[in-house]
């Protein structure tokens, strides 16, 4: 015999779109015959707080048609049951998710620990991908300034060149030279400070690991 968690599952997907989406899509026949029940247990699975019947309820009174509450909240425990698990926290947390403090008292603790678990994961990786993302800008600028300084030396060495024109060349070269020498030592130390950043994440994945 199916359980009627296992049978919610199993017609959810009929709802899913209209339940991620909100009832604002909702005409007045899919109002009649929705299963508020269903929907409950998509709002659930997907985490939302408890007043988002009021959004169905807003949706569906131009049909003149009222969410039936009791069989929502009964679906939306039901999701939450699926949306609370540490696993999902854990999931949330590592994808840069926030927790609305929706799940019930016997499943948060372990909720929110694996949620802060994930969460200090994606904090992590996020400061690595930063620091790739000013080494790349330095880069880009050192490689720019490096071509500006051999078309300048073209300059320099030109036959074609005036000698106000080799004179400003050799004066942008120097300012030039001076400004590659800070992008280095600036590119040097984010490399410092990326290595750094780096074996924080991997210490902290090997923890992760270590503990499944």
């Amino acid at each position: 015999m199916r359980t009627a968690g296992s049978q919610l599952r199993a017609v959810a997907p009929i709802f899913v779109a209209l339940a991620l989406g909100g009832c604002a899509s909702m005409n007045k026949s899919e109002c009649l015959a929705v299963d508020w029940r269903v929907i409950g247990y998509e709002d659930g699975v997907a985490g939302h707080a408890g007043d988002r019947v009021a959004v169905h309820r807003k949706a569906c009174a131009k049909h003149g048609v009222v969410p039936d509450l009791e069989r929502y909240q009964r679906g939306r425990w039901e999701g939450l049951q699926e949306y609370c698990r540490p696993g999902n926290g854990f999931r949330i947390g590592a994808s840069g998710g926030a927790y609305q403090g929706v799940c019930p008292a016997e499943l948060e603790a372990a909720f929110t620990a694996a949620h802060q678990t994930g969460a200090r994961l994606h904090l992590l990786e996020s400061r690595v991908a930063q620091a790739d993302n000013s080494l790349r800008a330095k880069q880009r600028e050192l490689e720019a300034l490096e071509e500006s300084m051999l078309q300048n030396s073209l300059i320099v060495v030109s036959a074609e060149s005036t000698a106000e024109e080799r004179a400003q060349a050799l004066l942008d070269t120097r300012r030039m030279a001076e400004d590659s020498g800070r992008l280095k030592s600036e590119i040097r130390q984010l490399q410092s400070d990326r290595q750094v950043l780096a074996q924080d994440l991997e210490a902290y994945r090997a923890s992760l690991a270590e503990g499944v």
